[in-house]
């Protein structure tokens, strides 16, 4: 089912786990928000579970036979159970997220397929290691900027002494390649990078604002169900 980002932003809830603030992020748009679906569903199943637990807290008041031990009990174990839907769909986003960032980079830093390659892959290496250290990394990105696949390759696709430069340049301009042939992929790497920042950075507040929800801390809720456990014990009837 599709989420309502122009949901209102009620007073209950902090609005730090809206849905809204997933499609604020910086990247996402048509391009990414196939990506970054689940993420939004994520807050919003959050948003909403935890506007329910406070809305149940009101309703309990109004039963006459719950003092407000029983009302805060009862709260804590629908809170539970939303907790528990909540984490898990926030794991399970984080799980997909992180794996689908890692296909990305490595598509995103694979080597290039130089089977298509054109002739003079040995002078053009040669005509780069030939050139001043300063001027070589400039020879590369201009043929990146230009999309020449050719002059590219030759210096991408072997070894990086070949034409006089260091591995990690070599990788730093094979992924500059790979971003100039596909901007929108490198997009949905960031947006999913962003998304996984933000799911770390606000499933603290889930916790949190259960316990605001419930009315009190999980050990007064603890000592509170002991009780209640205790007062029950005395009457199960016992053999004589």
């Amino acid at each position: 089912m599709a989420v309502d980002l122009e949901m209102e932003v009620g007073t209950l809830v902090t609005p730090s786990l809206h849905p809204q603030t997933v499609a604020s992020l910086e990247d996402y748009d048509d391009d990414t928000k196939g990506e970054l679906a689940q993420v939004v569903t994520a807050f919003d199943t959050a948003y909403k579970g935890i506007a329910q637990v406070f809305e149940a807290r009101e309703k309990a008041k109004t039963n006459p036979s719950w003092n407000e031990a029983t009302q805060t009990i009862m709260a804590q174990e629908f809170a539970d159970k939303v907790f528990a839907k909540v984490a898990g769909g926030f794991d399970k986003v984080s799980r997909n997220l992180t794996s689908g960032i890692a296909v990305l980079e490595k598509e995103l830093t694979g080597p290039m397929d130089t089977a298509a390659a054109g002739r003079f892959g040995r002078e053009i290496r040669d005509h780069v290691k030939a050139l001043p250290d300063s001027k070589r990394t400039g020879f590369v990105t201009a043929a990146i900027d230009r999309g020449d696949f050719d002059a590219a390759a030759a210096v991408l696709a072997a070894p990086a002494y070949l034409s006089g430069i260091d591995t990690a340049m070599q990788a730093s301009l094979l992924r500059m390649w790979h971003v100039k042939q596909n901007p929108v992929k490198e997009k949905r790497l960031r947006a999913m990078q962003a998304a996984l920042d933000l799911v770390g950075q606000r499933g603290g507040l889930v916790f949190k604002e259960l316990e605001r929800a419930v009315g009190a801390p999980p050990h007064k809720v603890k000592a509170l169900r002991e009780a209640k456990s205790a007062a029950e014990k005395a009457f199960v009837m016992r053999e004589a």
